[in-house]
């Protein structure tokens, strides 16, 4: 493999993440609101969505030796992976192995649960895979939006892989979305998540704009990203999207619940990243940081893109195979991408009280005006601005719990009544 020049990684610089998609879009569900699926129809090829041996070992060897910290993490996303098999993620970790002097390899794999067996948990559970299974709630709420091929409701099949991750020990979190519907039963989607024995949870707003010309054109249902600095004609969101105010009440209220019975046994990565900004660490999620654009994608057939939203072809950095993602993501910044989130942010959003917290959410969302008639506001401001505004007060007990190295799980004591913290005589 030839690279370009930056393929040597300072040590002080901000580390990359990059999400492979080996089966690019293919997926055995179709799911409503899923905005990969569609993409098939910007390859050439519209069959053999696989990532072959050659990208692949282009692909680990790259990362690996682009990435600046000690350890890499590589993150395999869909379309759904475990097309390819158990035997294309062994041949993953015998590539890897030839960077284990150099680097701490570690690996997750998100995928939608209904292929799982137990030689799939057998592996998973050998090499210390952290596997994400998407999961929206209940039966009723789930099988919704996320339907096979044959339009059923895959609640079943998924469930069945949990419980297969659980019998072999196999870490996993579950990220559920969260539609129109599903945000009018919080407690009750909670609920269930906390009977299925499930510890780790991650909330996604479901937001997708109708198509306008341009995605009509490529053969695409669904509005690409926003423009954050010119206003888009293009406001009108698909009938499963939530509604702004309403994802905020629904994080309002399992948080409200989740404060008073599970800080420290359940992990919501929502609130964890808001304690985060709280306290004045960097965010780890590019949504709520200050500026994007160290994200990026790997497609199947080597293709780099500047985002998992941002697959289309005035987007694509390079490939994989001939190209240093340090160059790469150079060339993305230099270009403005992710840098104008901050830069593009309207007044409304840089005189917020919340804007430590939100950093304006993800540009794919920013969509509509502020109140002073500037584009690029997000269009959930009013559910987030509600929900950091609600939980101020609970950050604030828990932050100063830290402050005196104390668990933030004492926050639950601290709701039912006054905290003496007892300082140990010096």
């Amino acid at each position: 493999m030839s690279l370009s020049r930056n393929s040597n990684p300072d040590p002080q610089s901000p580390p990359l993440h990059v999400v492979a998609k080996p089966a690019g879009p293919d997926c055995n569900l179709n799911c409503d609101y899923c905005f990969y699926l569609e993409k098939q129809a910007l390859f050439s090829n519209k069959r053999g969505f696989r990532m072959n041996d050659t990208v692949l070992q282009a692909f680990i060897e790259n990362y690996t030796r682009s990435q600046s910290t000690p350890v890499v993490e590589f993150v395999w996303q869909g379309g759904e992976p475990t097309l390819l098999g158990v035997e294309f993620f062994e041949r993953v970790i015998e590539l890897q192995r030839r960077f284990s002097n150099t680097k701490t390899i570690k690996n997750s794999l998100q995928t939608n649960g209904t292929l799982l067996t137990d030689q799939w948990c057998t592996f998973l559970k050998e090499h210390d895979f952290m596997v994400g299974i998407s999961l929206d709630g209940p039966q009723q709420i789930h099988d919704l939006h996320r339907h096979d091929r044959r339009g059923k409701g895959t609640f079943d099949m998924v469930m069945q892989g949990l419980r297969l991750l659980q019998k072999h020990e196999v870490q996993f979190n579950v990220l559920a979305c969260v539609s129109r519907e599903s945000a009018n039963h919080p407690l009750e989607v909670y609920q269930f998540f906390k009977d299925s024995g499930v510890e780790f949870l991650q909330f996604a707003p479901v937001v997708e704009r109708v198509c306008n010309p341009e995605s009509i054109h490529r053969g695409l249902n669904l509005a690409g990203p926003a423009a954050l600095t010119t206003k888009e004609p293009n406001t009108r969101v698909t009938p499963w999207s939530v509604e702004a105010e309403e994802y905020g009440e629904f994080l309002i209220a399992i948080y409200e619940d989740w404060v008073r019975n599970d800080v420290g046994n359940i992990f919501v990565m929502n609130f964890e990243w808001a304690l985060n900004a709280w306290i004045g660490n960097p965010s780890p999620v590019c949504i709520h940081a200050q500026q994007c654009g160290r994200s990026v994608v790997v497609e199947h057939n080597g293709d780099v893109y500047a985002c998992d939203h941002n697959v289309y072809p005035e987007f694509r950095l390079g490939s994989i195979a001939t190209e240093s993602l340090l160059a790469m993501v150079e060339k993305s910044q230099q270009s403005g991408f992710g840098v104008c989130k901050e830069t593009a942010l309207p007044r409304q959003c840089q005189d917020c009280d919340v804007l430590a917290a939100c950093r304006g959410g993800c540009p794919k969302h920013r969509f509509v005006v502020s109140c002073d008639d500037q584009p690029g506001l997000q269009y959930l401001c009013p559910g987030y601005r509600n929900f950091f505004r609600h939980i101020r007060r609970y950050l604030k007990v828990m932050e100063t719990l830290l402050e005196n190295e104390l668990p933030a799980s004492y926050v639950m004591d601290v709701i039912k009544g006054p905290l003496v913290i007892k300082r140990p005589k010096t």
